[in-house]
């Protein structure tokens, strides 16, 4: 059952290679429309949202790719990230108040890049050890003390991470992730409109960021 499922979601991801090589991005193939679509916090731009989780192995893997597409948007677009939550084995509840807490404290894009190493090489927030869930899980002690680095005070990074706006954030987040159905990690939503991932794209990341910049033009015509 499980090798016959195995080749279906190989066939399926050939198939998406295949037409996507031939230029011919359909969608509800590569990509799916998002009923209804989303507002975006940049309402002059063209927004490119990563919704991810610093405790997922997939985000890790292809953090280098997401920076590379980041790197190649145009000037008109810019690249968010929505943490998610639902992966509580991995401590996703607490990456997301990690992110929140650095994003208002001005250090989330600094540490960005550094977070899933400090998780997945074994550093000082590692999740798994082993093959197996680390016992004791790192804490928001743990995480106050790694942002320490980026100047900023443990005290005043759990004062924060507590807070009620960080609680508002994290729920809005949440709510946002339900709106636009995703369901796993890493995925991309274009301007509140499409979602996307890997997958769906063709089975390569170069795939994927050729059909998000081409999404990207295409909302750019369409604000002309």
């Amino acid at each position: 059952m499980f090798q016959r499922l195995a080749l279906g979601l190989a066939g399926l991801v050939l198939a998406a290679a295949a037409s996507a090589q031939d230029g011919q991005w359909k969608e509800g193939t590569h990509y799916f429309a998002i009923t209804p679509p989303q507002a975006t916090a940049h309402p002059d731009k063209v927004e490119v949202t990563e919704v991810f989780s610093y405790g997922c192995p997939a985000c890790f893997t292809a953090a280098p790719s997401i920076k590379k597409l980041k790197s190649k948007l145009p000037p008109n677009a810019v690249m968010t990230y929505v943490p998610a939550s639902w992966n509580t084995a991995e401590q996703w509840p607490l990456f997301q108040r990690a992110y929140y807490t650095a994003e208002a404290l001005g250090v989330a894009e600094k540490a960005h890049d550094d977070m899933f190493p400090a998780i997945w090489s074994n550093g000082p927030l590692a999740v798994v050890v082993n093959g197996k869930v680390k016992d004791p899980a790192p804490t928001l002690e743990d995480v106050a003390k790694f942002y320490e680095k980026y100047g900023v005070k443990p005290a005043d990074f759990i004062a924060t991470a507590n807070s009620f706006a960080i609680n508002t954030k994290m729920k809005k987040a949440d709510t946002y992730i339900k709106a636009v159905q995703v369901d796993s990690t890493p995925t991309i939503i274009v301007n509140g409109k499409y979602r996307l991932n890997g997958r769906s794209a063709g089975g390569s990341w170069e795939s994927l960021e050729a059909l998000v910049l081409h999404l990207v033009q295409q909302e750019s015509a369409a604000a002309k």
